[in-house]
Order: structure tokens, then sequence, then C-alpha cells
């Protein structure tokens, strides 16, 4: 399968103001009463595309451009299930990049309208409930025509190793005292890996666990299948994820991953994605099982901006149905 971008390549401009405002984002705590427990969540929808994929976005691109693969006539070419799609369209349209996003056509409406609002192509394509269908599709493209640059968020080792160095080193000065468990899902493993690693270096006795959705626990040895947490366990475990030092995993089911982003949409004002709740939903559930105080981290991934058309801004009731495949 070939498709050949419609548009002709922009004029090159480079207007880097937005990189300056991506990481450095804050840890807040938040008090669960009926818990009784506080988690520490650090702020990455306040990225400025909503997301943690800035973070990757800003560190693949630069580093292709120092080593000379990335120039004035390359198109960066990427699947995505949206928000890394989202962070490369807004880098792309910053450095005078054009970008082309493969995603599945399950992906939410919203996502699709960041993309081609920061003027990238969008491919959406049938999935299967798979990331894989779209890597091979970026691949045939890719051999096709050597104008392509492909970024390979599952597999690049930068995008776990800037997170040693940024999304880490941040939570490491922002904790209040030492982590005991740093709790994340993966979509990558980029983030989970590269986090769990500068925390272990920096709080050796922290556990890291990940979490996954009880209707796709690959880690248990489950067989994926469908779940309503966008942007996590994307029906394989990713190669990144094999260099996570991983204690630990849990399941976390759909309904509660919906239910605490309910929460946290309405009794802590936090306007965050699904994924978000279901980290927080696991991080309570771990901080419950450690001594009172004990520090637990977790990642708010994305905004809730992207999901105005899913069944997350549906009556909380609805919300809670048995899921579609």
């Amino acid at each position: 399968m070939h498709i050949s971008p419609s548009r002709p390549p922009p004029a090159v401009q480079r207007n880097e103001a937005v990189l300056s405002l991506i990481g450095n984002t804050p840890l807040v705590a938040l008090r669960f009463e009926p818990e009784g427990v506080t988690i520490h969540a650090k702020c990455e929808f306040l990225n400025p595309s909503g997301s943690i994929k800035d973070r990757l976005a800003q560190c693949v691109i630069l580093d292709a451009e120092a080593r000379g693969v990335l120039g004035p006539d390359s198109i960066i070419l990427e699947c995505t299930s949206g928000n890394t799609g989202i962070s490369l369209a807004m880098i792309g349209a910053a450095l005078g990049h054009r970008v082309t996003i493969l995603m599945s056509e399950s992906a939410s409406n919203e996502r699709r309208q960041f993309i081609r609002q920061f003027g990238a192509e969008l491919i959406l394509f049938e999935s299967g409930g798979s990331y894989q269908t779209g890597i091979d599709i970026s691949l045939e493209m890719a051999a096709k025509d050597s104008r392509y640059f492909l970024p390979r968020q599952f597999e690049n080792p930068l995008n776990a190793e800037d997170h040693v160095h940024t999304t880490g080193q941040e939570i490491l000065r922002q904790v209040p005292h030492p982590v005991a468990a740093f709790v994340a899902g993966y979509g990558t493993g980029g983030s989970l890996a590269g986090c769990g690693k500068a925390i272990k270096a920096g709080c050796p006795d922290a556990r890291v666990i990940a979490m996954e959705p009880d209707e796709a626990a690959m880690l248990a040895g489950e067989m994926p299948c469908c779940h309503w947490i966008e942007g996590i366990a994307g029906g394989f475990v990713p190669p990144l994820l094999r260099s996570a030092p991983l204690d630990g995993s849990i399941k976390i089911k759909s309904a509660e991953a919906m239910a605490m982003t309910h929460r946290l949409n309405r009794h802590f004002g936090l306007l965050v994605g699904t994924s978000s709740g279901a980290n927080v939903a696991a991080a309570v559930k771990i901080a419950q099982g450690l001594p009172h105080g004990a520090c637990v981290v977790t990642l708010l991934c994305d905004r809730a901006d992207r999901y105005f058309s899913t069944r997350l801004f549906k009556d909380p009731a609805a919300a809670l149905d048995s899921p579609s495949i």
C-alpha cells in the first residue's frame, strides 16, 4: 500500500516558541478521602498539544534533524492511536516539516481534527484491534518512498531515554519524599520504562507497576480483547516495555477507569482522559496496600478534549454499559 501526500511541501519556516512549553509539568497531590490515601499525579495534560507525547515528538524530531536524517524534503510518517500523531503534527507545524499520520478508524473524531488542524495529512486504516496493521502500512510506504522518516515510537530507544532524563528527573525533584511506587499504563512503553528507570535510580526501593486493562491484560498472559481505555494496550506488548524495570502489574477494568475519570473531572476539576483515570485508579489501589503516607506517583497523560465524541462524555450511567467491540 502506498499513498502519496496530495499537498505540495510548505515553505520551510521555523517557529520554535512552542518547544519551550514542553515538559516541566507540575506534580499535584490528590487526596482520596474514602480510600484514605494520597497519590501524586504528574500533569502531562498541560503540555502544549495536551499530552505526554509532546516530549517524544520533540526529542525524536530534534534528534533526527541533528543527525541529518530529517531534511527539508522529508515527510514524518507515523502510526499512532492519536496523541503521538497530534504531537508530531504540532512539532511539524512549528519546525516546518510535512507530517503524515496513520491512525485507526476507531480513533475519536477529535483526535483526527487536531491532527488536520496542525496541517498534517491523515490516513485512516482498519486496525482489527491492533497497532501492528498501521505499523506494517508505514513500513510499506517508507520502503517505496525515501522521503518518509519513521519516528518508530514503539521501538525507538529515544522514547524511553528522554523520559529517563526529563520526566523521571522532574518527578524526583518534585516528590515530597522518596517514591514508594510508580504506577502507569503503557502504549509504547516509553514513559513506563523511562520514568521507571529514573525513579529506580533515585529511589532504589521504589516499585514500578504496569497498569493494563483487565480486558486486555497481556502482561498477565491473557489475550487482548475489547476495552474502553484509548491509547494503551494496543494488542501487543511493545518492544520498549521489555527494558522497563517492572516489579509487577495491576489490572483495571474499563468501567473502573471510566468511573475514576469522571471523578477526576467532577470532584477534582481535572479535565483528563480515560487513560489518566485508569492510572489513578491503579495508583489508589497500590497505595492502599502500602504503609500510610507512602509516596505513590502516576501520570495524567492527556486532556479530555480529544474524547468529546466518545463514551466518556455520555451520561455516566451509560458510560458503564458493557463495552462494544
